[in-house]
């Protein structure tokens, strides 16, 4: 038969339960245990389970509850059976129920429109020993509007740094602010500033790591800098490194994302000037020399606006930028 059955292919189980003429699926049911409960007990047991009482706890708390009682039902096995064929095996207390979050739709089609603003920690001279590093750029230029490093993240100190940066940048402020959600961040002196200032206060999703991408990508290039220490002597050499970086970064540092202009040269409204005469060099190397060029060269573009988390346009739905920026 084990020869046959491998030539063929076929299991030895199923040939042998063919040939005594037993079908699958017909097996006889197990009869009932002589001390299983009765359809009454049964009934009775899962009423208490779901009584008002028993119904956010565990069948565990429920036995252990009863006992004290001098109540006996059943064990904390059976409870799990009974539940399991009501279909109730599942966590039964009461769960908070957190509504979900809107997902930040900001767009800034020029400078101090939109600003994001986040703390990075700079390692120190000793194990568990940082300081908070506090920037707040402008999405569209990619300037740094104001640093500042502190020994700790407090919400008053957040509070003072956005108000140094509306004063550093000729006390413009601008229409959004957006951060993660931090207990800065969500801090009340700083909600109530952005109150008082009349900028709507954006915040990233809970557990969204890219809700506020451009205040991580400044922190990126910040700490891959070939000058970056990877550790501060004191709260002095981190601030003059810090100073000095972004001297260079919103002043020398050609932006990718902004068509290769210094961030600064952005901000206060140079760059198309600049976009001009990157364009008339090009235009006279092609014509002192043609063969040089497949086609005529053109300067990297600069973006006619930033997004965070651009939104979807529908068919047929014509979308306003300065509408929606405002």
């Amino acid at each position: 038969m084990k020869k046959a059955c491998e030539l063929t292919g076929k299991s030895r189980a199923t040939v042998y339960r063919r040939r005594n003429g037993t079908r699958s699926g017909c097996r006889e049911r197990r009869p009932a245990a002589p001390n299983a409960l009765s359809a009454a007990e049964r009934g009775e047991l899962l009423a208490v389970l779901d009584s008002p009482r028993f119904q956010d706890k565990a069948p565990r708390q429920v036995w252990a509850l009863l006992i004290d009682e001098g109540i006996y039902l059943a064990s904390v096995s059976t409870m799990y059976r009974l539940l399991r064929e009501a279909g109730q095996v599942r966590e039964r207390r009461a769960q908070a129920a957190h509504p979900a979050r809107t997902k930040p739709e900001l767009i800034a089609t020029r400078p101090n429109e939109v600003w994001s603003w986040d703390i990075t920690k700079l390692a120190g001279p000793q194990r568990g020993v940082y300081y908070c590093l506090y920037v707040m750029i402008d999405i569209f230029s990619r300037c740094a509007v104001h640093f500042e490093v502190h020994a700790t993240e407090l919400g008053e100190l957040a509070k003072d740094f956005m108000t140094e940066a509306v004063r550093l940048n000729g006390g413009v402020a601008p229409h959004a602010i957006h951060a993660d959600r931090g207990t800065s961040m969500t801090s009340k002196p700083v909600s109530a500033l952005l109150s008082d200032l009349a900028i709507l206060q954006s915040h990233s999703r809970p557990k969204v790591s890219n809700d506020n991408p451009y205040s991580e990508a400044q922190f990126r290039t910040l700490k891959y800098c070939p000058a970056f220490p990877g550790t501060f002597g004191s709260l002095q050499d981190a601030r003059a490194f810090c100073r000095a970086f972004f001297t260079y970064y919103n002043h020398e540092h050609r932006h990718s994302g902004i068509g290769l202009h210094t961030p600064y040269s952005v901000h206060i409204g140079t760059a198309p000037a600049i976009q001009e005469k990157r364009q008339a060099v090009l235009n006279a190397a092609c014509a002192a020399n043609p063969r040089r060029f497949t086609r005529r060269p053109k300067a990297p573009r600069m973006p006619g606006a930033a997004w965070i988390n651009k939104p979807v346009i529908e068919p047929g739905i014509t979308q306003h930028p300065s509408r929606e920026a405002a």
